[in-house]
């Protein structure tokens, strides 16, 4: 299955996304945080570091669960700005 490039807006939001979680996870080692989820740590890094812009609902919703931070404040995080515009390509 070949997955379609991701604009400039998903690289973006993925990275904020991993940025909020890496500030919620605080002092706790990721190798903590992601057990205690169910997911691996090597996961749990590309998320973080906005390698995985699009990890699965329940995956987020896990994270959120240990993390203790709510869905709706992630989502808001990443919520999409109306005023953002794709940037031009340079040719």
């Amino acid at each position: 299955m070949v997955r379609t490039p991701l604009t400039t807006w998903e690289r973006e939001r993925g990275e904020r996304f991993g940025a909020l979680l890496r500030r919620a996870r605080g002092s706790r080692s990721m190798a903590e945080v992601a057990a205690a989820a169910g997911v691996s740590a090597e996961t749990l890094r590309k998320i973080e570091t906005g390698r995985a812009p699009t990890p699965a609902f329940f995956t987020v919703a896990a994270l959120a669960t240990v993390l203790r931070v709510s869905l709706d404040e992630l989502a808001d995080a990443c919520a999409h700005d109306p005023d953002w515009q794709e940037p031009a390509l340079s040719a």
